[in-house]
């Protein structure tokens, strides 16, 4: 005597289920991937293969490129809202160093820009006589210092370009992460249904 097993009926009520739970596990792989990225980017110094532009003036030698205190970096975050991942960052500087532009010289610039000038002279090495040293650091704040000088001396209302330096957005490697994320849950899916329909 044959026993049948019990045919299990698939209800569109268990579809709708499914696929709210796999596209939930998609935004939240998405959201992971990406923001692994996005953070490498500041590692690599570079929007993925896209080099950024050099730094020119002569502060921080060595130091990585948007990376002084670290707080661009962390200031990068990630929301799910219903069905999108949005990337941000509430950084009020944040967005020209992403997308590039032209900023205004103010007065506080400038007074800033002092700052930094007598904050780099007030380093200099001396010997005992109180001569300035001639070493290797004290050629470095030289060149620090004359940068801050000209910045300093900028006029009220002058400009200051600032390079595009992407580290959040869209590119062809954030296609093909989002296409092989999307892939990989479909596939745990599909592989994970059983199929007895007749």
């Amino acid at each position: 005597m044959q026993t049948k097993t019990p045919k299990k009926k698939i209800r569109m009520n268990d579809i709708d289920r499914q696929t709210r739970a796999i596209f939930k596990s998609i935004l939240r792989d998405i959201k992971v991937e990406l923001g692994d990225e996005f953070d490498r980017n500041f590692e690599r110094e570079a929007f993925f293969s896209q080099s950024w532009a050099r730094r020119k003036s002569p502060t921080r030698p060595g130091g990585h490129i948007l990376v002084d205190t670290g707080a661009l970096r962390r200031s990068v975050r990630s929301e799910i809202r219903e069905s999108s991942i949005v990337f941000f960052s509430d950084l009020p500087y944040a967005a020209i160093h992403n997308e590039g532009g032209e900023i205004k010289v103010t007065a506080r610039m400038k007074r800033f820009f002092w700052y930094k000038y007598y904050s780099a002279t007030g380093s200099f090495g001396r010997r005992k006589d109180g001569t300035l040293r001639q070493d290797k650091r004290n050629r470095q704040l030289t060149s620090e210092a004359d940068f801050w000088k000209a910045m300093a001396l900028m006029k009220v209302g002058g400009t200051i370009k600032i390079p595009q330096r992407k580290f959040l957005g869209k590119s062809p490697e954030v296609e093909a992460a989002v296409r092989e994320i999307i892939e990989e849950n479909l596939n745990e899916y599909i592989n994970n249904i059983n199929f007895n329909i007749k």
